[in-house]
This record gives C-alpha cells, structure tokens and sequence, in this order.
C-alpha cells in the first residue's frame, strides 16, 4: 500500500524531471542561436513606417475634381493625399507654385501630374529631397530646353490648325500674345476624353479650366525624372498626347510603365482603378 510520502517523493521526481527537460531545451536553442520562445522579437510592421503625401496636379482644361476618385481610394488606404489646383498660368510660374506647396508638407512626398501638369512635376520636383517618386498620367515628361507642345506627337489632334481647336480669350496681366485657351466642344468630345460617357463629357467640357498659351510653349528648365524614380500611365487610345510619344517619354525616364487599353487623355477619370494602382505602386516603393 503507497504511503502519503511516497507519492509526494515521486510528484517531487517528476517536476524535477520536467524541469530538467526545459532547461535541456533552453540550451539546446541556445546552442542553435535561437533564443527562446518568450524572448523571440517581434518582426517588424507591414507596410509604411511613414505613408508618404500624394500631391495630384491637374492638366490643362481639367481641375483638381478630375482626381475626385483617385482621392476617395488613396484616403481609404490610409495615404495623405491633396489635390493642388495648377494655376495653367505659364510653366515657369506653375512650377514654382507647386514648388511652394510641397514645402508646406513633411516627410516623404509622390508627385503625380496630369498632362500638362507632368511639365508642371517635373520642374517642381527638381532639387526637393522629400519626392521620391514621380507618376505621370497621360503626362508630359520634358527635358531641358524642350516645351509640353512638343511633346504631343506627330499625330496628335493638337497638331490641327489652332482655330478648329481653340477658343481664345484675353486675360488680365497677360504677357503680349498670350491669351487663354479653351478646347472647342467637338475636339473636346471627339480627342480629349472619348471614352467618357457623354453626358459627362459635356459637363467637363462646359466647365474645363483654360490654359495660357505660355503654358505650353515655355521650355522646361528641369527635368526631375532623371534622378527621382518614375511611374507612367499611358493610355492607348490617347489623342491629345499619343501613346508613341509618351512610350519614348517613359523609356527615357526608365519609367515603370503601365498602359490602360481604350484609354483617352481622361483615363484619370475614365479608368481611376489602374491609374490609382500605379500611383499606389509608386507610394509602396518608397517604403523601401
């Protein structure tokens, strides 16, 4: 018959036998480099210590609405996002503008630029540390010396004779010869964003903002692109600038490319979806 003590003799025996396991263990990890469970570090967080600002700047003939559904889902995300109004005053002064905004922000910053305003990016960009990525949306990406209206392409229907394309309207201050330029209706419809539904085509084009003469027709005094990575959005129905002309854009700037087939100079409105995972592409890379 077990006596009281016995069994208190052997339970003693087996905590002191499992006790012994686990330090065997211990050693045995630590041998190996590994620490033990209990001290093992946490790996480090998913995504972005710090999610960068993505600053969106409009073309000519659009206005900061134009991003309204890239906003909504890089919000969603998590991202800082602003949309900055381009004045479409001339380039050199556009630039500037922009330039000025971005110093209002802190840490890291994706600059995205619309048509037009890729001329506008690539100048404001110049010499800023915080931008660490670029995306062009159907985009001008010039070089020193070249001007946005060069880039449009052989076959661009801006290539027409400037008074089927081109309401022209005097503004104050304006330098001599330089007016405002509003798109005709039916080159709005027909080349600037054709694959929209046409109820909304109407809409933006009764409302577009114009642009200066100047705006295109001032060379750029920067290009942005040959130290800051790239990203490009080329759509390849695009008539304002052709799909050609951005692709050699895009391969001189070693752009990350991709292309939205049917899309037209608005794929910013008319295919949001790709072009927000390009934008969101861009912003992940600077995380490194």
């Amino acid at each position: 018959m077990q006596t009281h003590a016995g069994r208190r003799r052997r339970a003693s025996i087996a905590v002191l036998v499992t006790l012994a396991a686990g330090v065997l263990a211990v050693a045995a990890r630590s041998a190996e480099g590994v620490p033990p469970a209990a001290t093992v570090a946490a790996g480090p967080p998913s995504g972005c210590a710090v999610k960068p600002t993505v600053v969106l700047v409009h073309g000519a003939w659009a206005d900061t609405s134009s991003w309204s559904e890239e906003v909504s889902r890089l919000q969603r995300e998590g991202y800082p996002v602003r949309a900055v109004a381009n004045p479409l005053r001339g380039l050199t002064g556009d630039a500037a503008d922009v330039a000025d905004f971005l110093k209002t922000l802190s840490g890291p910053v994706v600059l995205v630029g619309h048509s037009y305003g890729g001329s506008v990016i690539t100048n404001a960009a110049a010499g800023d540390p915080h931008v660490k990525a670029l995306v062009y949306v159907d985009a001008a990406a010039p070089a020193v010396g070249e001007t946005t209206a060069q880039l449009s392409g052989a076959t661009s229907a801006l290539g027409a004779a400037p008074d089927t394309l081109y309401d022209v309207v005097p503004f104050s201050a304006a330098r001599i010869g330089d007016a405002d330029l509003y798109l005709k209706q039916k080159v709005f419809l027909q080349s600037f964003g054709p694959d929209l539904p046409a109820p909304a085509a109407q809409r933006l084009w009764a409302s577009q903002r114009p642009a200066a003469k100047s705006a295109f027709t001032t060379p750029s005094t920067a290009a942005a692109w040959k130290t800051i990575p790239s990203w490009y959005v080329i759509g390849s129905a695009d008539r304002i600038i052709t799909p050609q002309s951005q692709t050699f854009m895009a391969q001189r700037a070693k752009a990350h490319v991709r292309t939205v087939p049917g899309g037209s100079h608005l794929t910013l409105i008319s295919h949001p979806g790709p072009v927000t995972d390009q934008i969101l592409a861009a912003a992940r890379a600077t995380c490194g």
